[in-house]
């Protein structure tokens, strides 16, 4: 397999799942394993039931690059599996997680670094251990951290947040932001993954919110802090937002410009899975603020990134989109 990438997309929004973990014998029941089959298949289990079913392509850099190659996909930027964030574990537990995820993604980065890079992921249940991870994520050659949307309850906005978000700008890193356990599941029925249909666009709103409302956005100018699956319900909620702000309701004293504005200091991924709302995505934060996502390799993903983009928008947006506003994302440390 050819290291050189061909000249095509950059997607900034995949996941990988190690191989294998660590054993779990007397740590959390909710410790990952992985169980593989004979067919390049496997599993996995978390607290005793299947989790996911999976293929090789979770782990295996050689079935990514032939996947990428296929789809016009120059250079992807990998992340963990969200389950995988563990802020539910106690603090040892979770470094512990952190560090065999980083490991692996790290891995796979050094010996493809033409057609990858990482956002890792750090204890953000235990702040001052989180602070302390991204330089450690640096040092491993990765650009990025993905969080979830909030830490068991705890909104990103929250005050004891606030020196992870200050360190990963002074680091110059990353932050992808992807929707984690959300709220309200028991009112909309117990259809197998309608929580991840229908309520992580809501999840994913509720934590742009939060950054808004609490400064981090002002705070740090220049982070980047990308919001997955194109910031989820946040575009169409923006101009009640701005109605708020206009009328002078308490919204107005938590940022000192518009929300659709500060908005806009947001990435926002192309997993929309609709031409009309890619294109209202774009109107709404314009394509200098949007990279390219597919959730790849998960039974979800955007299986067509590049002509899913090219049909519609224009041809600066879509190359904008496809090419450049990405490249400070994958630029190494």
């Amino acid at each position: 397999m050819t290291e050189s990438a061909p000249s095509g997309a950059i997607d900034v929004h995949t996941h990988i799942v190690p191989d294998h973990f660590p054993d779990g014998t007397g740590r959390d029941p909710r410790w990952p394993s992985v169980h593989h089959n004979d067919d390049s298949t496997a599993q996995i289990m978390i607290g005793g039931d299947v989790f996911r079913r999976l293929d090789r392509r979770s782990w295996d850099a050689e079935s990514r690059i032939a996947d990428m190659d296929a789809k016009g996909i120059s250079h992807q930027v990998l992340s963990p599996m969200p389950e995988l964030l563990s802020y539910w574990f106690d603090g040892d537990s979770a470094l512990a997680m952190c560090e065999t995820v980083n490991d692996f993604l790290a891995g796979l980065v050094a010996r493809h670094p033409d057609r990858f890079s990482g956002f890792g992921m750090v204890p953000l249940q235990t702040p001052e251990r989180a602070v302390q991870e991204l330089a450690t994520l640096r040092s491993k050659g990765l650009t990025g951290v993905e969080i979830g949307t909030h830490v068991m309850g705890t909104p990103l906005g929250d005050s004891s947040l606030a020196p992870f978000f200050a360190e990963a700008a002074r680091l110059d890193m990353t932050i992808m932001v992807h929707a984690l356990h959300p709220v309200g599941a028991e009112r909309i029925g117990d259809i197998p993954g309608i929580d991840a249909t229908a309520i992580f666009p809501l999840e994913t709103a509720m934590a742009a919110v939060s950054l808004m409302t609490s400064g981090v956005l002002e705070t740090h100018p220049n982070s980047r802090i990308l919001l997955s699956h194109g910031g989820g319900a946040l575009p169409a909620i923006l101009p009640r937002l701005d109605h708020a702000y206009r009328l002078g309701m308490p919204i107005q004293k938590c940022m000192s410009v518009p929300p659709s504005e500060l908005a806009r200091r947001f990435f926002f991924d192309s997993i929309v899975y609709g031409e009309e709302a890619l294109r209202y995505l774009a109107t709404t934060v314009g394509a200098e603020r949007m990279v390219v996502g597919t959730d790849y390799p998960f039974l979800v993903m955007e299986d067509d990134p590049v002509g899913f983009i090219q049909r519609a928008l224009p041809e600066d947006a879509a190359g904008l989109i496809l090419r450049q506003t990405a490249a400070p994302i994958v630029a190494r440390p």
